[in-house]
């Protein structure tokens, strides 16, 4: 999903095409599956910590420690310094341009047929 090079970062989102393979369902298991490889067993949230203990498999080894706190921080939608699985889940969509132009795309389409058969 994500490396780094020698000189420049780069994030590769991969979450659309995920979708197109997985369906709707398919991709929320996965989200769900790449919640838990990341998560601190103990406390059942994503910490700083647990993300820094990870960071390789997602090609994230050379982030610094406020880098990492700052992805965390980043996602977490209830202030208590963690991720949950949900904000993970909201955090991984919004980071996707992909998914959220196709979210956009979509909401759009069900706002002009519902102003269609409302007679506008």
């Amino acid at each position: 999903m994500a490396g780094t090079s020698k000189t420049t970062p780069y994030f590769e989102d991969l979450l659309p095409a995920m979708a197109d393979k997985l369906g709707g369902d398919g991709l929320m298991r996965e989200l769900c599956n790449g919640f838990e490889l990341l998560m601190d067993k103990d406390k059942g949230v994503i910490t700083s910590t647990s993300l820094k203990s990870n960071a390789a498999m997602l090609g994230l080894q050379d982030l610094r420690d406020d880098e990492l706190a700052s992805m965390v921080r980043e996602g977490d939608l209830d202030g208590d310094g963690a991720l949950n699985e949900m904000e993970f889940c909201v955090l991984m969509f919004r980071l996707s341009p992909g998914l959220m132009e196709e979210s956009y795309l979509l909401l759009q389409e069900i706002l002009e047929d519902d102003l269609k058969t409302a007679g506008f």
